[in-house]
Parts: C-alpha cells; structure tokens; sequence
C-alpha cells in the first residue's frame, strides 16, 4: 500500500506508517500532474495539507485511490462530499494542532496590547536615533488580564483558546451554535486540576461586552465579521482570525480600524491566500502570520501520527 505526503508529513508519521507496512513517498507533485503520478505509482492513499487541491478531476480519474486525508482541520481545498460519493474515505486530524493554534492566538493578543507587531519593524529602523520617541509611542499598552475574550466557535481550538484565557485571569464568553453548556478542565504542572463551566452567550450579547474576539469556526460561503456585526462591537475592540479566510470582511475591518472602532487585529488567515491584499499587509495595526496555526514542531508530530492511525485503521 503507497502513500503520497504530497505536502510532506513528519518523521513521526512517517516512522509510524512504515511500521503498519506503508511505503511512503515524499515526492512533492505539482498540481497538474497528480493525476498522472497517482495512477503511474498506484497511489493508495493521497495527504494533503492546505496547498494541495483534491478536486472532482483526482477524485474520477485516479480509481487506485482509497483514502484522501488533511493533515489539520479544515478540508475547504477538498471535495469531501463528492469524494465519499465515490467511495473514498475523507480523514482530517481535528485534534492535533487545537493547542498550537490557541497558543497563536495569544502570540498575536499579546504582540498587539503591547505593540510589538509595531515595534518589531520601527525598532530596525529608528531604535538608534528616536528611541525615546518610539518608548513613548508605545507606553499605553493594555493588560489582558481582568478584560473580556470573546470567542465565536466553540469546538477544540475555542475551547483551548478559553483554557489559556482563563488561566491568565480573563472573562471568556463564547458564542457557538452547538456546543451550549461546555465544562473545561485545567490540567496544571503538579497533577492539580480546576473544571469551569461555560454557557453559550448570545451572538449579540458577545459582539456587545468582548474586548477582544477570536473567530474559530470552519470556513464559510459568508462573512460572519461584517459591517452589522462591526457595528455592534465596543469601540476600541481587537478581532483576531485564525480559522479561515473569507469569514472575515477585510474591506470592513480596514474601515473600522481607519474609524477607530477596531484598535488591532491578527490574522493568519486571509481571503485571498496565497496572495493577501496589500493594504491588509501594509496596515501597521495588523499583526500578521502566513497561516501557520498548525506549524508546531509538536503539531505536525501530532498530525502525522493521527493520520498514519488512521489510515491503518481503513486499510491496515
């Protein structure tokens, strides 16, 4: 049985997968050429992060395929549907990269309150000769603790989000359309543990008290951040977005930063990957990573070894 890493996998994937007996080939192929290599090779098995396209053209023509897995969560570059249509298990790895993505969340929080995004590039360039000028730019920071994290989706990464939130003192609320009542248990380093339990907010009522809100919930053929729900957020409020591109209006975000109504943002997801817009890019109250949630050394370990479970679990 062959699998192709076509957006590589970790060595601990790949070591697993050689013990079930898998070969695995690490060949990176380009997009108009899968077709060709997956049936000349008798590809089994087809991995796939975000950049990799699994259309209706591989799902049709390539009958050797048995399984098509996303190593990480959103499956939006699939179509998952049409693929169990026609037999072909769709795996994804939900669990893996939850805490590496929270932790980015509060990497870009944290960059923002204190102004680093800004600094780290003014810093280079004037720390010599304004430095006084740019401490004194930067000397309102804010502190996170006792403010209100607001988080829309409350699946895994939501849910980790809220334990890191709360262990540094915040008030998390949090909106989801499922999950109503939700317990969340604190592991700490000594063998203590604390549960919490949270109950979903309204929409309106998260938009109206958060002083930050991050977004995380799969992709969308809608903004769920638009003018309405901008209009509805405190003045001042930081919006973070790592969970897909084209959930996030980023015309109306430009606006609301310009009126001041928005204070900052970080995004790692954009709507036109792989090539954000310019003024987003180039907007100083921007934090900005190139969609990297899930990009943890301890991630993609994760990741790889959950597929290579999985993929035994089908065909082993």
């Amino acid at each position: 049985m062959k699998v192709l890493a076509n957006d590589g996998i970790s060595e601990s994937g790949i070591k697993k997968l050689e013990e079930y007996g898998f070969t695995v080939d690490l060949t990176k192929v380009a997009q108009e050429q899968l077709v060709d290599y997956i049936n000349t090779n008798s590809i089994n098995s087809l991995l796939v992060r975000s950049a990799t396209q699994v259309r209706k053209d591989i799902i049709d023509n390539c009958p050797s395929l048995k399984i098509i897995g996303r190593g990480g969560v959103g499956m939006d570059n699939i179509d998952v549907e049409y693929a169990k249509s026609k037999g072909i298990k769709v795996i994804n790895t939900p669990a893996a990269s939850s805490k590496s993505v929270a932790e980015l969340v509060f990497s870009h929080l944290f960059s923002c309150v204190r102004f680093l995004h800004e600094s780290n590039r003014s810093m280079p360039l004037d720390g010599d000769s304004k430095f006084k000028d740019l401490k004194k730019s930067y000397a309102k920071g804010t502190e996170l603790s006792g403010k209100t994290l607001g988080i829309i989706g409350f699946g895994r990464i939501g849910q980790e989000v809220a334990k890191i939130g709360i262990g540094i003192g915040m008030n998390v609320i949090f909106f989801d359309k499922i999950n109503k009542e939700v317990s969340l248990t604190l592991n700490f380093f000594d063998g203590q543990s604390k549960t919490f339990n949270l109950t979903s907010s309204s929409y309106e009522d998260l938009l109206n008290s958060s002083d930050f809100i991050t977004v995380h919930i799969p992709a969308s053929d809608k903004y769920i951040i638009d003018s309405n729900e901008f209009s509805q957020m405190r003045n001042g409020v930081g919006i973070l977005n790592l969970s897909r591109g084209g959930i996030l209006n980023e015309e109306e975000l430009l606006k609301n930063i310009e009126s001041g109504k928005v204070s900052f943002a970080g995004i790692d997801t954009f709507e036109n990957e792989p090539k954000p817009s310019i003024k987003i890019l180039m907007n100083s109250n921007i934090s900005l990573t190139p969609h990297i949630g899930a990009a943890t050394n301890e991630a993609q370990d994760r990741i790889g070894v959950e597929l290579a479970d999985k993929i035994n679990e089908i065909l082993g």
